[in-house]
């Protein structure tokens, strides 16, 4: 059995850059790029008024309240600037370009209108004021985005105003979830015999994979053959980049996968890691060259699993950086086993002054998955200690594969 830090390196030495393929902008989100994004143009693409009013030409000195200025046209948002409008006062509405020349814009609220053509200043105006300069949002063959960041809709909306059609991203993974355990029925609609149970990590797996990025390639129920495990192992592991099981990795009579992969031919990284829950995960390369991990069959061990090792996985494929975790103090006193490290299901919460305040919950056993409902992070405990007072600062990452955070 070795430590978590170990067992995870041993995984990530393994893990690949997966290529990069173009992909349309519009088909972006939750894709990852694979290198720089860098700005085409500018934005604004040229200087623009900030708000409906006037456009004034001050030569830079500014104008009095009190003045008066005759109008000498309109300026409308996607019309071209009449030959003339780089002098006197013009009506103008918000985003509408301006031409060289009008240096100020004066909102319609500080202007009073005496006629059909002329106009009073209610306040004194500057050079200046109530204009978007062309570039001030981005600049162009600025970096946009870093390779590694995953498009998201304010990505999406940034690419769209650019006008970038396509763009490079990493491939998905590719990703084949195994199932073993007699006990369990996928189908819903049947109904249950003795002993048995709805199968229900697989369909959390395959989800917390979509939400990752990747494809999931085949979502396979073994039972407990080890013939079946042996079959679907070789017929996936050259079309998936990682195949993932859950159950049958530990000690019993019917935990057939370590076994079963050894007459495979796969190398072992590693079989048992120092953590709770989830000592007994495995994880291998397989001969055919895709990845193995074998999570244990427990719910709340297959999530930490995926959370732990699985996701940093994922995003070493995909060129993400590490997840950086946030510092939360506890709620309340904990004691724990030494000597392994424990992932525990929390709820991180604002404090009076302003900082995270971690609350573990109960029902932290791995078979317990209605406290997860009420979680929203997890927390790391380091092997290290046994006992971590009330206030004693821990790291934490969100519940959820895809990285988001909600607080309360």
């Amino acid at each position: 059995m070795i430590a978590y830090a170990q067992a995870l390196e041993l995984l990530l030495v393994e893990a690949a850059v997966l290529p990069a393929e173009w992909c349309r902008s519009a088909d972006a989100c939750g894709r990852t790029l694979a290198e720089p994004l860098r700005a085409s143009s500018t934005l604004p693409p040229f200087d623009n008024a900030a708000m409906d009013g006037y456009a004034f030409a001050t030569s830079g000195e500014g104008l009095a309240a009190g003045s008066e200025h005759r109008v000498a046209g309109q300026l409308a948002a996607g019309a071209p600037s009449p030959p003339d409008a780089g002098s006197g006062v013009w009506e103008i509405v918000t985003g509408a370009a301006l031409p060289a020349g009008l240096d100020c814009v004066v909102p319609l609220e500080r202007v009073e209108r005496l006629d059909a053509g002329r106009i009073r200043l209610r306040e004194a105006a500057f050079a200046g004021q109530n204009i978007r300069r062309a570039g001030s949002d981005i600049a162009i063959a600025g970096e946009v985005a870093a390779a590694g960041q995953r498009v998201d809709p304010a990505l999406r909306m940034v690419l769209a105003a650019l006008g970038i059609e396509r763009i490079s991203v990493r491939r998905k993974p590719r990703v084949a979830l195994l199932s073993t355990g007699a006990e369990l029925v996928a189908d819903a609609l049947l109904p249950l015999g003795p002993g048995q149970i709805y199968a229900s990590n697989a369909s959390y797996l395959e989800a917390s994979l979509h939400a990752l990025g990747a494809e999931v390639i085949a979502n396979v129920a073994l039972g407990d053959d080890a013939q079946a495990f042996a079959t679907q192992t070789r017929r996936l592991a050259d079309q998936a980049d990682l195949v993932l099981s859950t159950g049958a990795v530990s000690m019993g009579s019917r935990d057939f996968i370590p076994a079963g992969l050894q007459a495979t031919g796969a190398r072992l990284l590693f079989h048992k890691a120092a953590i709770r829950p989830g000592k007994p995960i495995l994880a291998a390369r397989l001969q055919e060259g895709a990845l193995f991990v074998g999570l244990p069959g427990n719910p709340i061990a297959t999530a930490v699993g995926l959370r732990y090792f699985v996701v940093p996985l994922l995003r070493a494929m995909l060129g993400m950086p590490a997840e950086t975790p946030l510092r939360a103090s506890l709620a309340a006193p904990i004691r724990v086993a030494k000597g392994l490290r424990h992932f525990l299901k929390a709820r991180l919460r604002q404090s009076s002054d302003s900082g995270l305040v971690a609350e573990l919950l109960e029902g932290q056993q791995s078979y317990r998955m209605g406290s997860l409902l009420q979680a929203n992070a997890w927390v790391a405990l380091p092997e290290d200690a046994d006992e971590w007072p009330a206030g004693a600062l821990v790291d934490a990452l969100p519940r959820d594969a895809g990285g988001g955070w909600f607080l309360d």
